[in-house]
């Protein structure tokens, strides 16, 4: 099927243009009009999207790639890589298998893997796409993975999902009970083919409705990439009912940062302050946690209000976020503006505070970069304030 679009020639042209935009690209003459147009061009398009999301497809000569939304809802390299790291054992399933990202990095620490896919014509590029990057313990199937299981009818170490968030009828969902496949619902069944089932879902989803949509959750990981959260990882272990704990990670070139807690534990009273001489927020997974007691406790930093989630102490500590060192601290009001920042320029943040960072701009003309930093925040009297600060390298 793929065939005419593996000659030398038509992957050169697609090697030569991936670095073009694709819509001067689609203005030209196809140079291969036995073929068709539309899929090279998706072709192209892959090679682009896949350049930094998964470099071992893009560098590989003879990848199949699928349209621009299957690239842009699988899991990225990265990803992929650190959720293979949680698996273990002799065979997976993927029920919802895609583009095969995940597969593939499953396979690197499961003897077997099997790859279920509704769409008959995704199904075959991963089936040719494991060849090409011989890739040889993964077992491909078309069809509906609910059926698969059944036929197969054997215990498997893992089950590994991820529900896509697209409805046929109600469209785009962001409860788990609307996703395709309907996961709290079938738990029972899967429970029949595994004792461990491993749930990718968006960073939309709320932690609390999907800890009381589903059962026996042991471990949630929430992982940032780039302090950006990329998805949530649900590890359902059979029979567990023991405390959850919750994992936040955020994985940069340089280094990968984790912090855990358990969920809903009381870790002692959570001590609040005015501005003091350093300032910490927290990186991205944290804050999708709600860990801002946990945090405050483990690192002995203060909370400047209850509602603003932002830290402060005098000496200075590792933390995992961003650290500041404040210059200046004043109530936000129109003398103070005018001093430190009408017509200046500044990195503006705004935490608990009624006025958005647009606002804030436009109000007191105040542009956007440079070295300077301002919170917009409200401290423990309720008082809004601007902390004026400067960034400090990461510690962590």
């Amino acid at each position: 099927m793929f065939d005419n679009y593996l000659t030398h020639e038509v992957q050169l042209f697609i090697a030569n243009h991936y670095v073009k935009p694709i819509e001067k690209t689609a203005l030209q003459n196809n140079p291969f009009p036995k073929l068709n147009w539309i899929f090279l061009l998706q072709q192209i398009e892959g090679k682009q999207k896949t350049m930094s999301k998964l470099p071992i497809w893009h560098q590989a000569e003879g990848i199949i790639f699928p349209p621009k939304i299957n690239l842009e809802q699988t899991s990225s390299q990265i990803t992929a890589k650190y959720k293979a790291g949680l698996i273990s054992g002799a065979t997976l399933i993927d029920l919802t298998g895609g583009f095969g990202v995940d597969a593939y990095f499953f396979s690197k620490k499961v003897e077997k893997v099997h790859h279920c896919e509704m769409n008959p014509t995704l199904s075959e590029m991963v089936v040719h796409n494991y060849k090409v990057l011989q890739t040889h313990n993964i077992t491909c199937h078309f069809g509906n993975s609910s059926k698969i299981l059944e036929d197969l009818n054997q215990t498997w170490d893992w089950i590994y999902v991820d529900p896509s968030r697209r409805h046929d009828v109600k469209g785009k969902v962001f409860l788990l009970s609307d996703c395709l496949p309907d996961v709290p619902e079938l738990l029972p069944f899967y429970f029949q083919f595994s004792q461990k089932i491993l749930i990718k879902t968006a960073p939309i989803f709320d932690l609390t409705a999907g800890i009381e949509q589903l059962k026996f959750i042991k471990k949630i990981h929430i992982v940032a990439v780039n302090n950006e959260v990329k998805e949530l990882l649900w590890e359902i272990h059979f029979g567990y009912e023991d405390k959850i704990t919750i994992a936040t990670i955020d994985i940069t070139s340089q280094k990968t940062i984790q912090f855990e807690f358990t969920w809903k534990a009381v870790y002692g009273p959570v001590n609040y302050s005015l501005p003091q001489k350093y300032l910490y927020e927290p990186n991205a997974s944290i804050m999708k946690s709600n860990g801002f007691e946990a945090i405050a406790i483990q690192y002995k930093v203060e909370k400047l209000h209850v509602h603003s989630h932002l830290y402060t102490s005098d000496a200075l500590f590792e933390f995992p976020g961003r650290t500041f060192e404040i210059i200046h601290s004043f109530l936000y009001q129109k003398k103070e503006m005018r001093l430190f920042l009408t017509d200046k320029k500044a990195n503006i943040s705004t935490r608990n505070f009624p006025e958005s960072v647009a606002s804030i701009r436009k109000k007191w003309n105040i542009k956007e970069g440079g070295d300077i930093y301002c919170f917009f925040t409200t401290d423990l009297k309720n008082r809004k304030i601007v902390l004026f600060c400067n960034k400090i390298n990461d510690l962590l």
